[in-house]
């Protein structure tokens, strides 16, 4: 081969490497499949019933209110606590001469009858609420936990013996709840608080439960 032939067959050698590096194609079988994914997140949808707990007129020191009302669950994920918020404004009438009226206000007890079980016969710790203003109530900022029963947390084969559900609210469950109110006699002068109106704005937040492998 003569030298002219040598050097032209090099340079082509050398432009076809240069052409692979510089981004050659090789022919190759391949196959690709596509997945569809979906990631829904679900619902905390908390409501209360009914909405009004308590609407009474002309009330009087040593007057007992109780009610009954439920919290539902209507969203898709289960609940763990539910914290109870407490505001209230007064308005005074002529008699007005001071003092907050949300002091004089009991709320005697609160109990959440599906926690209590064995026909509300309490075997533990597990009444939300016991005895305490409503003064107290807005100072304690988010509680207590409105479907929490602390015996079955600790003890919770004690389930088998009817002490009620365990704490948290699952999707779809509801509670009932009972509050007693007392607008109390301290056996002093409490004309001050006479043609007084108290609104009393109740909020029940709902957190989720942890989270978990899915």
């Amino acid at each position: 081969m003569s030298l002219k032939k040598k050097l032209g067959m090099g340079i082509a050698t050398a432009v076809l490497g240069i052409g692979l590096i510089g981004g050659g194609t090789f022919a190759y079988f391949s196959d690709a499949e596509t997945t569809n994914n979906t990631f829904a997140a679900g619902t905390l949808d908390l409501s209360v019933d009914p909405t009004t707990i308590i609407d009474v007129a002309n009330i009087k020191p040593g007057d007992i209110m109780p009610r009954h009302f439920e919290l539902i669950n209507d969203g898709s994920l289960d609940i763990s606590s539910v914290d109870l918020y407490t505001e209230y404004s007064v308005e005074y009438g002529d008699n007005y001469t001071g003092g907050d009226m949300g002091e004089h206000i009991l709320v005697h007890f609160m109990t959440n009858v599906d926690k209590n079980g064995l026909g509300n016969i309490v075997l533990g710790p597990n009444n939300v609420i016991t005895s305490t203003t409503l003064a107290e109530l807005r100072d304690a900022d988010g509680l207590p936990d409105a479907v929490e029963n602390e015996l079955r947390d600790v003890l919770p084969w004690l389930g088998d013996l009817g002490a009620g559900e365990r704490s948290g609210l699952e999707a779809g469950d509801s509670d009932d709840l009972i509050v007693v109110f007392e607008f109390v006699d301290n056996g002093e002068d409490q004309n001050t608080f006479q043609d007084a109106t108290l609104s009393l704005e109740w909020t029940f937040d709902a957190q989720q439960t942890a989270g978990e492998i899915r």
